[in-house]
C-alpha cells in the first residue's frame, strides 16, 4: 500500500474508505507518521483479528492486485522511478492472491446459487398460498344457492387463476346469461373464451353457438369453453371429431387448484389432443395418467 500511494492523504483515504464498516481498525492510527509505518500498523490490526477481518483483508488484497493505474504516483515529479516500483509490488501481491481469487469466486457463486434458491422457494411458497386460497374460493362458489351471484364471482376467480399461471386474461361478464366472454393469450395463441357456471351441464345447442362464434373469427382462431358443471354427452359427441375449441369443466379446475397439474400444462395437453383427434374433450384425469 505504501508503494502505490505517494501522498499520505491518498493512502489514508484508501484505508479509511475500505474500513468504513470496521472503524476500530483506524481508530488511533497515526496518519501523520511515515506511510510505511501506519500502513504496517493497519495490516497488523487485520492480522490480529484474522478471523473477523478475513473477508476485508482478501478484498483489499485482490483490489490492490488488480491495480494497473497509479494516479497518485503519476502526479509526482519522480513518477518514472516510482511507477515501476509500484508495478513490481502489485505484481508480487498478485502472485500471492491468485489462489484466493478462485476461493472468492466459488464463494460468490455459492452465495448467488443460495440466494436464487431462496428466492425460488419463497416464490413457490407464495404461489402455493395463492393457489390454496383460490381453491377455497372455488369451493365457496360451488356452494352458493344464488347461481347468478356465483356467476358474477366466477369472473374475478378465473382472472386470478389465469394470472397466477402468467396467462393474459381479458374477460368481461354478461349478467343476463351468467356468461363470461373474452380472450386469453397462451403459448403464442389467442383463445376466445366463454365460461359458464350453470346448475346443469351445457347442452349441444349452447356449445354449437360457441363453435359458430369461434369459426366466424377465422381459421386460426381457437376457443376455450369453460363450464363448471360440465357438458352433456350429446354436446361432446357433436365435437369429438372436428372441433374449433377445447373444453374445461369443474374437474379440470379442481385438479389445477389441488396442484395436481399446472394450468398451462393442462391447456397444452388439451390443445395437442384436439389437434391430433379433433375431439374437444380431454379431461385432466387422462393427462395425469
Amino acid at each position: 500500500m505504501a508503494a502505490i500511494y505517494w501522498y499520505k492523504g491518498d493512502l489514508e483515504n484508501f484505508i479509511r474508505t475500505r474500513s468504513s464498516a470496521h472503524r476500530e481498525l483506524v481508530a488511533g492510527l497515526d496518519f501523520t507518521a511515515y506511510k510505511i509505518v501506519f500502513a504496517k500498523a493497519f495490516v497488523a490490526r487485520l492480522l490480529t483479528g484474522e478471523e473477523r477481518y478475513r473477508d476485508l483483508t482478501l478484498s483489499i488484497m485482490l483490489e490492490v492486485a488488480q491495480m494497473d493505474s497509479f494516479p497518485s504516483l503519476k502526479r509526482h515529479a519522480d513518477a518514472a522511478t516510482l511507477l515501476p516500483a509500484a508495478q513490481e509490488a502489485v505484481a508480487a501481491l498478485k502472485t500471492c492472491t491468485e489462489k484466493h481469487q478462485g476461493i472468492i469466486d466459488e464463494r460468490q457463486r455459492l452465495a448467488a446459487d443460495l440466494a436464487e434458491h431462496r428466492a425460488a422457494a419463497q416464490a413457490q411458497q407464495g404461489f402455493a398460498t395463492k393457489l390454496a386460497a383460490l381453491k377455497d374460493q372455488f369451493m365457496e362458489l360451488g356452494q352458493m344457492a344464488n347461481r347468478q351471484k356465483a356467476g358474477l364471482a366466477f369472473e374475478p376467480f378465473l382472472n386470478e387463476l389465469f394470472r397466477l399461471f402468467d396467462l393474459d386474461p381479458r374477460l368481461s361478464y354478461k349478467l343476463e346469461t351468467e356468461q363470461i366472454d373474452g380472450s386469453l393469450s397462451f403459448d403464442t395463441d389467442d383463445y376466445i373464451v366463454e365460461a359458464k357456471w350453470w346448475k346443469e351441464p351445457m347442452e349441444r345447442g349452447h356449445v354449437d353457438i360457441f363453435d359458430a362464434k369461434v369459426r366466424r373469427k377465422g381459421k386460426n382462431a381457437l376457443g376455450l369453453y369453460i363450464a363448471a358443471n360440465g357438458f352433456t354427452s350429446g354436446a361432446l359427441r357433436e365435437h369429438d371429431r372436428r372441433t374449433s375449441f377445447i373444453t374445461m369443466d369443474g374437474g379440470d379446475l379442481y385438479a389445477v387448484l389441488e396442484g395436481r397439474i399446472p394450468l398451462d400444462e393442462l391447456l397444452k395437453r388439451k390443445k395437442r389432443y384436439a389437434n391430433e383427434t379433433g375431439n374437444c374433450y380431454f379431461p385432466a384425469h387422462l393427462a395425469l395418467g
